[in-house]
């Protein structure tokens, strides 16, 4: 069978496959069968019930006369018949099947128009009553019509709304997929079973970019059938709109069916194609990405997550694929000249964000874990044959038997498979059963990869199986509350992690660093937003898509668990997953959830209370803690809304009138030369208050927040930061290595606000010689890097430059440089003191140290030299981008051809960093340019060249330019993808610190804005803030450096 006739036989599928629709039953089970019902019922010509009689031959006048008559009898039989199909009783059939009107139709390629072709039915199957069918309408796009009978009645119209309305909501999708894969197209058949629950005439539901050939609705029993109007596409709130001539009645159940085609995208959302190279071949698969609202692009459904349904899924391939979707393969039917349709098992109620399929030539390996669940990882063949999946295999086993036993909730599906492709927008989406990951977030290659790499993988696993559980079987309401999702997820990376490496302590060091100190720098800006911030409509969802809702919901859950007791916090979500599971739930379910908890165990606090002030206000309070000089042990504690350009208030009366206000966990301890206290806590909820300490003396320090367990940044005067410092210096092992840190981090972005002096952090620092803990450098290099970029284009730029030179000597000096040597109890056994030696050795090559420039050199030399890479793994991204920024041309050409030339996604990714190093311009331009060819880049990874090249000194104007210049074809391919467009415009904008670049940006956003005004109005506040600190701030840090480093 050729493939035209292939398509043409697209929905041919073997009747005792295919689960029908009770009111579909009269009709035989294939496609043509199920539409033979839409042919035309029409009035039968009276000609053929006229007999004339052979001897009966009347003249002229009289068979005109009774021509007439028996005319007028047509007429009127025919307006009869017309009544009795369309009438309330439901017994006729009735359909529309035409163009689907002017508005949002796309013309569609040649395949899937072939295939969709055949769908128009206008003639009975063998057998069957040319009476029984209804009458085939066609839809002229009846929104016009329809729109202006509502401005008549003064109303709105359902479809112009931004949320659906409510009158319907969907049970079960029967969805049937065809997917060509030579041309890139598929088509599909949906039928959705919607209960009434407000009688309207109105189907609405979400479709976008699809060519819609058909509709049909039916009661959904025997011989049900409604007649359809008119029905249309409504691009402007991407629904799609079926007129009834009655209205649905209410607690009725009805069938709707839509026959559609659409392409096989060539970007990063909806159903998408992909493509790598296997032996010199170049091979295709095409996956979803249906997060947040781009599942109505790959079929007509009620594309928001309070609507969940079951799905009954059935795809149509060549045999030289597979299919996978969220759920495993029921049956498979062959046909001849190979083809191969799937039939998937029922998936629980779920909601359409997270269903998902693909179409690949992958293969896999597998495990099972103690409950009988199967784990596939599906990956290119020959990342599978070399085993660059089984890190990720093993572990995910090991975890989802971790959250069932931590969670007290078994997972809900018979299988879970992890997919790796090669372009996707995001690391990773968490598709229930079927999560996808993009190649450099799960395939690792233990020959080469780095502790920070493995960590990287570790970690986006962790998050994706977390989500099985929160977002997958508790799904948020509705879109303001994400975070209920992604802060779980993104709290348990490093609960899960710490199951896996328990010598680690991620919780309780690195998501200080990697988490709390970075989300505060952007919920620190007064264009921020609450956690929970209001969503009205699809082009509103991506907003809420930001670190905000994951790291800052993270902190807020982490802070959470603290004050109440992580086994009380830990009954409490067990709970919360028991009540809701297979459901939806809001912020105030779990805060109700979470005080019951707290009741069991004899506390009584109302977490919504509390959790709202949170949640529900924007930003977080910086406590300033002053020592009080007229009354022993009276400390004063005030609380005020941290923002960086303090002159951001006096502009906007809404930050500056003190109405932020938090209900504050306040840990505090009292501290001196030798001991530290135990922990008090005091809730603080007032703008000031006063209160006794006991054990504060004259020589003794007060610390506050202990173990940064809070969402807020602390302050003192000026004596107990001297007093802190000074034990710093002579024996910091008195504060906690946690603490350590955070007084880092509050420090340098307490001066950098202006709420310090500028030499306050940089004293601080001065201890590092000493400090054994990667944590506190971790968060003084994290800290030191704005403050670099602020500085590294001005004239005195050498004078900090060496400052921190200083601090970093003696400790690089002693730990020296690893070797090259590493297995899994290395890295177990490693971990802490492996990454501080990286942490070093990155501060001190950044900053110039020769040893660190020549060691650099040298290993570079010896791998062009030997073609051997003997570079230690946790620093090869050092050794590479230093090697590149020293050395000449010939060194960037070697790493460009060995880019090309590698298969290890771990590698390709730091050498691809490594480029944008370059001191030459030209070759940073050349390598932006070639960042937009989809054959040399991935897609994703584009984004990181151009940041990355904005980062360096040398290529920031340059990065600059080429965003302005390239803006639309940039914001054409990422301003659908969450992240994807705040993140670039975030990176190529947040250094630029001069009056002229500001003005530039205002200008370019009057131009160029386009639906990314959020993101453009953190850029100007950022950049603004940066050029006030040049004007407030530059010269009185260079001065104190100048006399420090006169000493």
């Amino acid at each position: 069978m050729s493939l035209a006739e292939k398509r043409e036989k697209r929905f041919s599928f073997t009747p005792m496959m295919i689960e029908e629709d009770a009111a579909l039953r009269n009709g035989s089970r294939g496609l043509s069968g199920q539409w033979a019902d839409a042919a035309a019922a029409r009035p039968r010509t009276t000609e053929r019930h006229i007999t004339v009689h052979k001897r009966l031959v009347l003249g002229f006048a009289v068979s005109i006369l009774v021509l007439l008559v028996v005319t007028m009898i047509a007429v009127l039989l025919s307006v009869r018949i017309e009544e009795c199909n369309s009438g309330d009783d439901g017994g006729g059939e009735t359909a529309a099947d035409g163009p689907a009107g002017r508005a949002g139709n796309r013309s569609v390629p040649a395949g899937a128009a072939a295939a969709a072709g055949n769908t128009r039915f206008n003639q009975p199957n063998a057998g069957e009553s040319p009476g029984h069918g209804g009458v085939e309408t066609e839809a002229p796009g009846g929104d016009d019509e329809e729109e202006e009978e509502w401005q008549r009645r003064r109303e709105q119209p359902p479809w112009t709304q931004l949320r659906l309305s409510g009158h319907l909501r969907p049970l079960h999708y029967n969805l049937m997929l065809s997917a060509f894969m030579d041309n890139f197209t598929f088509s599909g058949e949906v039928n959705v079973q919607v209960e009434c629950l407000n009688a309207t005439r109105y189907i609405v539901l979400h479709a976008h970019r699809m060519h819609i050939e058909g509709v049909r609705v039916a009661e959904d029993r025997l011989a049900g059938a409604l007649r359809v109007s008119s029905f249309f596409l409504y691009p402007q709130t991407q629904v799609f709109v079926v007129v009834l001539n009655r209205s649905l009645e209410v607690q009725r159940s009805y069938n709707l069916k839509i026959i559609y085609n659409a392409p096989i995208e060539n970007e990063l959302l909806g159903f998408f194609r992909s493509s790598y190279v296997l032996y010199g071949e170049r091979r295709f698969l095409a996956v979803t990405q249906f997060s947040p609202t781009h599942a109505r692009k790959a079929f007509p459904c009620f594309d928001e997550p309070i609507y969940k349904a079951t799905f009954k899924i059935s795809i149509k391939h060549q045999a030289t694929y597979l299919s996978l979707s969220n759920m495993p393969v029921e049956t498979s039917v062959f046909e001849e000249d190979g083809w191969v349709t799937d039939h998937f098992s029922q998936t629980p109620l779920m909601s359409t964000y997270y269903l998902a399929w693909a179409v690949c030539n992958f293969t896999y390996r597998e495990t099972t874990t103690k409950n009988g669940i199967v784990i596939r990882l599906y990956a290119r063949p020959d990342a599978i044959r070399r085993g660059t999946g089984d890190y990720a295999l093993n572990i995910t086993r090991r975890l989802v038997e971790f959250y069932e036993d931590y969670f007290r909730v078994p997972y809900s599906l018979p299988k879970l498979d992890l997919l790796a492709v090669p372009k996707h927008p995001y690391a990773a989406m968490e598709n229930w059963g079927l999560s996808v990951f993009v190649e450099q977030r799960i395939l690792l290659d233990p020959s080469i990869s780095s502790i920070s790499y493995l960590l990287d993988v570790t970690m986006v696993i962790v998050h994706e199986l977390c989500h099985q559980w929160f977002g997958d079987l508790v799904t948020p309401v509705w879109w303001e509350d994400v975070w209920l999702k992604e802060g779980f997820a993104h709290y348990f990376e490093f609960v899960g992690t710490d199951f896996l490496y328990p010598g680690w302590n991620l919780e309780k060091q690195r998501f200080l660093t990697d988490v709390l100190h970075e989300v505060m720098l952007l919920d620190g800006l007064a264009s921020s937003h609450p956690v929970s911030q209001e969503v009205q409509q699809a082009t509103d969802i991506d907003k809420v898509f930001d670190w905000i809702a994951y790291k800052k919901g993270a902190a807020l859950i982490r802070m959470l668990a603290n004050f109440m007791g992580h086994s009380v916090f830990q009954m409490g979500l067990q709970d919360y997953l028991t009540i809701h599971k297979y459901g939806n739930a809001a912020r105030k379910d779990l805060w109700n959830t979470l005080s019951e908890a707290l009741k069991k165990v004899g506390k009584f606090v109302n977490i919504q209370e509390v959790m709202d002030q949170w949640t529900l206000q924007m930003g977080y309070p910086v406590i300033t803690i002053m020592g009080n000089e007229t009354a022993e042990n009276i400390v004063g504690i005030s609380q005020e809304h941290f923002i960086y350009d303090l002159h951001v208030k006096t502009k906007d009366r809404g930050l500056g009138n003190n109405s932020y206000l938090w209900q504050i966990p306040l840990t505090i301890a009292v501290g001196n030369m030798s001991h530290i206290s135990s922990e008090a806590i005091i809730w603080v909820s007032n703008k000031s208050e006063h209160h006794r300490i006991f054990s504060l003396n004259e020589g003794s320090w007060l610390l506050g927040n202990i173990n940064q367990t809070g969402y807020f940044r602390v302050n003192y005067d000026i004596r107990n930061w001297r007093l802190l410092i000074d034990q710093l210096m002579r024996n910091y092992k008195i504060i906690s290595v946690s603490n350590r840190a955070g007084l880092i981090d509050d420090a340098f972005n307490l001066a950098r606000a202006g709420y310090l002096p500028q030499n306050i952090p940089l004293e601080i620092i001065r201890y590092l010689s000493k400090e054994k803990e990667f944590l506190p450098w971790h968060a003084a290099s994290r800290a030191l890097y704005p403050l670099d970029k602020l500085l590294d284009r001005t004239e005195s730029y050498n004078i900090f430059n060496e400052y921190i030179l200083r601090q970093v000597a003696s400790m690089y000096l002693k730990l020296g440089w690893p070797t090259n040597n590493m297995d899994k109890s290395f890295v177990q056994a490693s971990y802490q003191h492996e990454e501080l030696r990286r942490e070093v050795i990155m501060l001190a090559c950044s900053f110039g140290n020769k040893h660190c420039h020549q060691q650099a050199a040298t290993l570079i030399s010896d791998w062009i030299s030997s073609n051997r890479n003997r570079i230690p793994l946790n620093v090869r991204d050092i050794v590479y981008c230093t090697g590149v920024s020293l050395m000449d041309e010939d060194v960037w050409e070697f790493i460009w051809m060995k880019f090309h030339s590698t298969t290890a996604v771990s590698e390709k990714k730091i050498l691809l960093e490594a480029l944008t190093c370059s001191d030459d311009r030209n070759l940073l331009n050349r390598l932006l340019n070639l960042s937009l060819n989809s054959e040399v880049v991935l897609d994703q990874d584009a984004i990181d060249v151009i940041i990355h090249v904005a980062r360096n000194p040398h290529g920031r104007d340059l990065a600059w330019k080429f965003f302005r210049e390239k803006w639309k074809i940039l914001n054409a391919r990422y301003g659908e993808a969450l992240f994807m467009n705040s993140k670039l415009i975030s990176g190529v904008t947040e250094f630029l610190n001069t009056e002229s670049e500001l003005n530039e940006l205002k200008n370019f956003i009057k131009t160029y804005e386009e639906g990314s005004a959020a993101s453009f109005s953190r850029a100007v506040e950022t950049v603004e803030a940066n050029v006030r600190w040049q004007i407030l701030y530059k010269e009185e840090l260079f001065q104190w450096l100048g006399k420090s480093l006169a000493r």
